[in-house]
């Protein structure tokens, strides 16, 4: 019933299922001009599915039926775009393992999170924010099963495989000093075939009173896409921090060239709370077939394990 007049419980349902059912299938209308708010909304985009069971509830609670139908609208545009990713298949056939983890550069027991990431028994580990005080811990435990290793600035790359053609990748936005290196490019000798490694990690972002502050990260993006563009391997890995998810238009001059998995979200950021998997592993010509969140280590992110079938 209205009181005094007002909107009554059906109007008020409807709106919100309708304005939840909008904002999931409309999301690239949403303007970035003013605080980047469409990547702010990409990121978390598949917790707009919350608003479902939330006004289902109310929705029960003062018996609007007209209501609990409407959640029928935001509920099926959530099947139709995160269905695939939420009723995961079982896993099919992969040739490598990779996993990827930024290990924070305030790590108190890098040691620990090493053999964390050995205990995954992934042929390629990769890190980001690796200072070099951490670099003989990682060493020490990887180095014996992964004898091979690539290190350029605060990334790096240990493989049970050979590399070659190790080159670093400069992706620093305009303004930032030399002295920013994150990312590097390897040639990995895998079982299935040779495949192209990209261990990256783009610029934070974050977020203030005016919004997203991300115009570093998408630059360095861009940065990358155009090497992702001209580079000639027929396969080719991009692991890594890309602080964005695959939804956020910001990276898409990257991630538009590149195939995301078809299931898990994987949530690794925050790692006390993971609300978003910014944290990557993506192919061209190589498909990742799974991708999952591991547990916590000393970081302030999750790692996050790929498996990849090399075509």
């Amino acid at each position: 019933m209205a009181v005094g007049g007002g909107p009554s419980w059906d109007t008020w349902l409807v709106s919100g299922a309708c304005g939840a059912a909008g904002l999931l299938a409309l999301h690239s209308a949403v303007p970035n001009g003013i605080g980047r708010l469409g990547s702010l909304l990409e990121t978390f985009l598949p917790w707009l599915g919350v608003a479902v069971p939330v006004l289902g509830c109310i929705a029960l609670i003062v018996r609007s039926w007209v209501g609990l139908l409407a959640c029928l609208a935001p509920g099926a545009v959530w099947l139709w775009m995160f269905g695939g990713v939420w009723f995961s298949s079982s896993p099919g056939p992969y040739d490598l393992t990779v996993v990827q983890h930024n290990v924070a550069d305030d790590n108190a027991d890098p040691a620990g999170t090493a053999r964390a990431l050995l205990a995954t028994r992934a042929g390629l580990i990769a890190v980001e924010e690796l200072t070099p005080a951490a670099q003989p811990a990682y060493q020490g435990v990887l180095g014996a099963s992964h004898p091979r290793r690539a290190v350029h600035g605060t990334v790096g790359l240990w493989s049970a495989y050979p590399l070659s053609d190790v080159r670093p990748v400069d992706i620093r936005p305009e303004g930032f000093p030399a002295s920013w290196r994150r990312a590097l490019r390897a040639t990995v000798s895998a079982p299935g075939g040779r495949v192209a490694v990209y261990v990256v990690h783009l610029p934070s972002v974050r977020l203030g009173p005016t919004g997203l502050a991300s115009a570093a990260r998408d630059e360095s993006a861009a940065l990358l896409g155009a090497r992702i563009a001209a580079d000639p391997a027929g396969r080719l890995l991009v692991v890594g921090d890309l602080n964005g998810t695959v939804q956020d238009r910001g990276l898409a001059p990257l991630t538009s060239r590149l195939h995301a998995p078809p299931t898990g979200f994987a949530f690794s950021w925050p790692a006390g709370l993971p609300v978003a998997r910014i944290d990557q592993v993506l192919g061209r010509g190589a498909e990742v077939t799974e991708v999952s969140a591991l547990e916590a280590t000393g970081s302030d992110h999750l790692p996050v394990l790929g498996r990849v079938l090399l075509r």
